[in-house]
């Protein structure tokens, strides 16, 4: 049963995972990047996770291409969470959820932040509502998975390195699998 829901749970970076969107990596070396970064920085498992699977709303019907395509807002995050949820819980899939409140967040705290954003998170920015206001400042503050989401947002936006070596899709099996919430029966 772990087996098949991980091929269910991962089937969305065999599908589309070697697209790019709109930056100079594709989207599954993306996620592994940031993953990367999550592990060395000494993050619990769940926030890897969480970076290895944040942008995994953008592989669902092509949202990807959403923004720079058509666009649109596909609220990426919103989508990947509320799949993510079949799996795991709130530790997974709400920095997931945040990321891009995250970003939305840093911009409006840290005029540097917002001068660093690659020429597609400027235009996802817009599409997604600019930088915050102070009252979604303070409800985003009062989240209790901020941090978390703060973090994942600050590796997402490092991990688009298109010389980086990443690892294999199934490298991360062992990680997901100990954070399913998915009986272990064969």
């Amino acid at each position: 049963m772990i087996a098949a829901t991980l091929d269910q749970l991962l089937a969305p970076f065999h599908r589309a995972g070697q697209q790019h969107y709109g930056e100079d990596v594709t989207q599954y070396a993306h996620g592994a990047q940031c993953a990367v970064m999550a592990q060395a920085a000494g993050a619990a498992p769940a926030l890897v996770a969480a970076a290895l699977l944040h942008d995994i709303g953008q592989l669902l019907d092509d949202a990807g291409a959403a923004a720079e395509h058509a666009g649109i807002d596909a609220r990426h995050e919103d989508r990947g969470a509320d799949l993510l949820a079949r799996w795991f819980g709130p530790e997974v899939t709400e920095p997931v959820r945040l990321h891009v409140a995250a970003k939305r967040y840093l911009c409006a705290v840290d005029p540097a932040y917002q001068a660093g954003l690659s020429a597609a998170s400027m235009l996802s920015l817009g599409l997604q509502g600019g930088p915050m206001d102070a009252e979604e400042q303070a409800r985003f503050g009062a989240h209790p998975h901020a941090a978390d989401a703060l973090a994942l947002r600050r590796w997402d936006d490092a991990a688009k390195d298109p010389q980086c070596t990443v690892p294999p899709l199934e490298r991360w099996r062992p990680l997901l699998t100990s954070l399913l919430g998915v009986p272990d029966q064969p």
